[in-house]
């Protein structure tokens, strides 16, 4: 594994949101949710593409917390256009697990 510094940490924008809309994505090629997550002010609302069909409905999203990169560019996934990586981690079955604070915190706050 490859070292980085503390500043190139700090150039990674990793920010809590609140799943405000979420949809089946049944176009993509694995299975996916489209989500829309709010940040707050300045940052507003951002939306991704997540496979995350395994331990999420998009009705039990809804109002979730969740930690995401915002600041990578955007990327295309099929016909959809995702702003933000919302992060998880891999369960036994390597399944997204997503990740999010163990209470709830304002929105827009940044990792560190």
């Amino acid at each position: 594994m490859a070292e980085i510094t503390y500043d190139d940490f700090q150039k990674v924008d990793i920010r809590v949101g609140t799943v405000v809309r979420a949809e089946p994505y049944p176009e993509a090629r694995k299975p996916a949710i489209k989500v829309w997550v709010d940040f707050g002010s300045p940052l507003g609302v951002k939306k991704s593409s997540a496979q995350l069909t395994k331990h999420y409905t998009p009705e039990g999203l809804i109002g979730r917390q969740v930690i995401a990169v915002v600041n990578f560019p955007p990327r295309q996934i099929g016909a959809f256009m995702s702003e933000i990586l919302v992060l998880g981690v891999p369960d036994a079955d390597h399944q997204v697990v997503l990740l999010g604070p163990g209470q709830p915190v304002p929105d827009g706050g940044r990792l560190y």
